[in-house]
Parts: structure tokens; sequence; C-alpha cells
């Protein structure tokens, strides 16, 4: 025999009340429904837990006893209610997130902070590693991710904005090795290129206007970190395609220049990666809404 939890928690809610009628105004139940469900807890015990009169509601002896279980479970009810209300006005847990290294360090420190300082009652546990992980069976609450996504029905994925990219070179390596003036002219130079999923370099495509070109320069260094890559161009050891946003403040420090600046890269987008909306937990939710606001361009 197995009791619902409900139904003590309805018989503890009416022997309170000392009525169904109060309890049914008090829980916003019908009378009538709450006569059914003691009536078939009743049947499920093989006792009667009340004795009803026209004037007044009186306890059997096992109601009795059964009244401080069923007060029990009412209180865990409600705590566990509360503890919901609470999350939903109070964000609050453990938000675990996966993200590269590189934005994480370029764009997100600072919003982290932020957010931090924002929802004191989240903790944050943030993964860098270069590998995809596997929201459900490792249990993140959602990643940020680059570049195109393979098709997943058991995730949404929220764009949170395009990287617009070019070609850079420090003043330095361009004045020993030339400045290219035709995509053609890069085969002649080292390129610095981030490794693609297979661990190659993938051929940089240019688009100007209509024209297009596709070529794969001699690759001097790869790696999967934009960040690295630039900072190697700054030292001199070649042509680095990059995200614009990764290259800013060096061009601002005079350290790289746009080599071939008419000519564009593909852009990427950068994903927020979670599992299905409903039911979203509240910290998960604020913590989309967050960057929603505060990372539209970078």
């Amino acid at each position: 025999m197995q009791i619902e939890p409900n139904d003590l928690w309805l018989f503890a809610k009416i022997a309170d009340a000392g009525s169904f009628s109060k309890a049914g105004e008090l829980l916003g139940l019908p009378k009538s429904t709450l006569s059914r469900r003691i009536s078939n807890l009743e049947k499920q015990l093989g006792e009667r837990l009340l004795q009803r009169t026209t004037r007044q509601l009186n306890l059997t002896e096992l109601g009795l006893r059964l009244l401080q279980h069923g007060r029990q479970v009412s209180e865990e009810i409600e705590a566990a209610m509360a503890l919901a209300q609470h999350r939903q006005i109070q964000p609050s847990g453990m938000l675990r997130i996966s993200m590269p290294n590189d934005f994480a360090n370029l764009f997100l420190a600072p919003l982290l902070a932020q957010f931090s300082d924002t929802y004191p009652a989240i903790a944050l546990e943030i993964d860098l590693s270069a590998r995809r992980v596997d929201l459900l069976s490792e249990s993140f609450d959602l990643a940020i991710r680059m570049g195109a996504l393979p098709d997943d029905a058991t995730l949404t994925a929220k764009r949170l904005n395009l990287q617009t990219w070019g070609l850079y070179a420090s003043p330095q390596y361009l004045a020993k090795r030339g400045t290219p003036e035709h995509p053609e002219d890069l085969l002649e130079h080292d390129a610095l290129s981030l490794l693609a999923g297979n661990r190659e370099a993938p051929a940089w495509q240019l688009t100007k206007g209509e024209q297009q070109w596709l070529g794969t320069p001699p690759v001097r260094i790869k790696a999967n970190s934009p960040e690295l890559l630039v900072k190697l161009a700054t030292q001199h050891q070649g042509i680095v395609a990059a995200p614009d946003s990764y290259a800013s403040t060096s061009v601002s420090n005079q350290e790289l220049v746009r080599v071939l600046p008419e000519w564009c890269l593909p852009q990427t987008t950068a994903w927020l990666v979670f599992p299905g909306r409903r039911l979203m937990p509240t910290k998960t939710r604020v913590f989309i809404d967050f960057l929603d606001e505060h990372l539209n361009t970078f």
C-alpha cells in the first residue's frame, strides 16, 4: 500500500481548518474534491479518519495519530514551495558553464565579475577546456560555442553576436617580407592559422565585392587559440587570420596592422547553447538574459 503524500497534506489542512468548507476556501479547492480525496485515503487505510456530522468534524483514533504525519508532510511541501519561490525571487545554486578559454579571457572576465556581484547567491563553475562538453550527460547548464553547430534536438541555441575577421601582421614582419597587394601574394608568406576540428589549418577564403579567393598559405604555426596566434603575430612570426575583436588592442598599440583591408574573411557566430527552455532554472535564465543585455557587441 502506498499513500499519496498530497492526500496526507489535504487531510492535515482539513483537520486544522475544522471543516471541509473552510479548508476548501483556504486551498481554493471545491468541497467535493476534498471529500473525495479523503474518502479515497480512508479506503486505502481501511479505516475512517474523520467522523462527519452536520455541525462538526471529529478525528478518529487513527486520524489523531495520522495527523502528526500529515502536518509533517504539509510542512515539507510548504518548505519546498517556499524554496522554489525564493529561488525565483533570488536566483541561487551552482551554475556550470563551458566556454572557450580565449573568449572567456577576452570578453567575459569583467562580465562574469559583474554577474557575480549582481547575483551573489549563484556560484559559478567555469570549464575552459577546448573540447565540446556534453551538456546533459555532464550536467552543464549552458555553453558558449563558436562557429557552426551540429543538429541536436535536445539543445537550444541563442546567437550572441557575429565576429568579423581580418588578416593582420606586425609592421616589422611586413617590412622584412613585403606587404601583400593581392591574395595571391599570401602564398609567399608565413601563415599563423587556427586549427579546424580535424586538426588541419583551413584554407583562407577572401571576398572583395564579387571577387573571391581561396588559398592556403604555407603554415608556420597552427594552434586552437586565436589569442595566442595574435600574440605570435605581434612577435613578427607571420600573418594571422583572426577575429577583429581579438586584434583590436594590438592594432591600437600599433603592434599589428591590417593586411589586405579591402578583402573580407567569413564571419563566425558565437552561440549560447543550453537545454530546452521548458522549466529552465532561474539561475540559467538570468545568466542568459544578462549576456544578451551586456554582450551585444564585441
